[in-house]
Order: structure tokens, then C-alpha cells, then sequence
């Protein structure tokens, strides 16, 4: 599994309009814990099943587009941050150390 990485706004409005499940991870590439979760999320996301789109936002770099994220999914910001989008409507978000593949796992699977 690879990410796709979010650089431009209109990224969001597609993850938005796509069937099936999507995840986004949202980092802060000046925190540590959000490096920590990162790394924690990429050793386990072989738990994900295969053909959930995986996105990445740098939310330094792209704050723009993390603010569109929010409001288009309607989710209170946080970094580090994962969202899972299912037919356009976030369905799990967890944050800082909740962050787990094996949740994502599981409520995609159930």
C-alpha cells in the first residue's frame, strides 16, 4: 500500500464524491507525536483491507486544504489526524494516540 498525497484543494471534493472507503491521515510534520502515530499506522496498515484509497495531507504545508477537509466532513481539526470516508461521509476519526489500523480495519470489515 502506498499514500496519494493531497496537494490540491479539489482532491478533496473527489475523495468526496468516491464510492467505497477512504482514509485520510492528517500530519503535522513539526510534531512528534503525529510522527510517532504516522509510523504506528504504517507498520499495521496491512491490517487495511486492499483497495481502500490511503490519502496523506501535510497539514504544514497545505493548511488550506486541512480546513477544507474539516468542513467538507464536518469533523472538529486535529493533528495528527485519520478520517475514514465511506460514499462520502467520514465514519470514523480518531486522533493523536487513538490512531490505530486495526480500527480502521475493523470498521471497514463490519
Amino acid at each position: 500500500m502506498q499514500w496519494t498525497f493531497i496537494t490540491d484543494i479539489a482532491q478533496v471534493a473527489e475523495i468526496k464524491n468516491q464510492t467505497g472507503y477512504s482514509l485520510i491521515f492528517k500530519h503535522s510534520t513539526r510534531c512528534s507525536v503525529s510522527g510517532m502515530a504516522k509510523r504506528r499506522f504504517e507498520m499495521d496498515w496491512d491490517a487495511i483491507p486492499a483497495g481502500t484509497n490511503l490519502y496523506f495531507l501535510d497539514l504544514i504545508s497545505y493548511r488550506d486544504i486541512s480546513a477544507q477537509v474539516a468542513e467538507t466532513f464536518q469533523v472538529h481539526h486535529e493533528s495528527p489526524q485519520v478520517l475514514l470516508i465511506k460514499d462520502g461521509e467520514c465514519v470514523l476519526d480518531a486522533s493523536h494516540g487513538d490512531i490505530s489500523a486495526d480500527e480502521v480495519a475493523e470498521a471497514i470489515n463490519s
